[in-house]
């Protein structure tokens, strides 16, 4: 039980700490820079602590590729909390696991159940209540790409963790480490060059908060899978992602006053309808 707990405390931190940067007017480049710098090293503890490295160039090369796409996504939401909300974002990423659902049926041919598509029926009820929410808000002017940042991070992080269901289909379980190594490195390499591309002034704040956000980038998944040896899944999955959006809205209230309108109220409703029927 207290595995879930720290698995939730770390996805929690992930938002918070984006929105801090983002209130402090932090380099987001760098952020991500320390993040995949700090996440790499712990990466590379795990795999160096194995009793026997396994090594296959499948794995490295499918690494690299999913690293550049973490980067991408994890840019994706940045610029969502800063247009859309801490709350909202959070919902966004959350509801995206429909997509490895989707993919699965039609892939690997996995049947979902009534329970399933009850849950899929409900999150893209939420995405349309996701476009009013920000379509009515208050003091703010909503264009497409405001609405397209969230479904780039709904499509972002469920393409994600369909590569990480297919890595698991396709890979032998002990090049977990050297795979996880593959994607951190990967992501840090990429996101280290973009930072020396632009030449601006270094700023060593967000470089700092990016090497804290990286420790809770990769125990998330640590934590999680040691719940997975207690708990069930059916219990795991819906108390993690609810827990997650119900802590990062309220700590966003308390920290930033960040405020939702009716349409974001519901829709953090629908959203958690859907993780439970979906988890179950």
């Amino acid at each position: 039980m207290y595995s879930l707990v720290f698995a939730i405390l770390a996805s929690t931190s992930l938002a918070l700490i984006l929105k801090h940067n983002e209130k402090k007017e932090g380099n987001t480049l760098l952020l991500l820079t320390g993040n995949y710098l700090s996440a790499s090293l712990i990466s590379l503890f795990f795999l160096l602590n194995d009793e026997v490295i396994y090594f296959s160039w499948e794995t490295v090369l499918f690494g690299c590729f999913l690293g550049s796409l973490f980067v991408y996504t994890f840019f994706a939401f940045a610029r969502s909390i800063r247009l859309a909300g801490t709350a909202l974002s959070t919902v966004s990423s959350r509801i995206s696991v429909i997509i490895p659902i989707i993919l699965a049926i039609v892939i690997y041919d996995e049947i979902p159940t009534f329970t399933h598509t009850t849950g899929i029926a409900f999150a893209f009820i939420t995405i349309f209540i996701f476009y009013l929410s920000l379509k009515f808000k208050k003091g703010k002017k909503i264009k497409g790409r405001d609405f397209f940042s969230l479904i780039i991070l709904f499509l972002g992080i469920g393409i994600n963790d369909f590569f990480l269901k297919l890595f698991g289909h396709w890979r032998p379980p002990e090049e977990k480490h050297l795979f996880l190594l593959c994607i951190f490195g990967s992501a840090f390499i990429y996101t280290g060059v973009m930072s020396l591309m632009k030449k601006g002034q270094f700023d060593r704040p967000s470089f700092a908060r990016g090497l804290g956000l990286g420790v809770p980038n990769v125990l998330t998944s640590y934590f999680l899978l040691e719940a997975l040896k207690v708990l069930p899944a059916f219990i795991v999955f819906p108390t993690m992602n609810i827990s997650i959006i119900l802590l990062t809205s309220i700590a966003a209230w308390i920290f930033w006053r960040e405020q939702l309108n009716l349409y974001g109220k519901v829709a953090i409703a629908t959203g958690i309808v859907a993780i439970y029927f979906i988890s179950i």
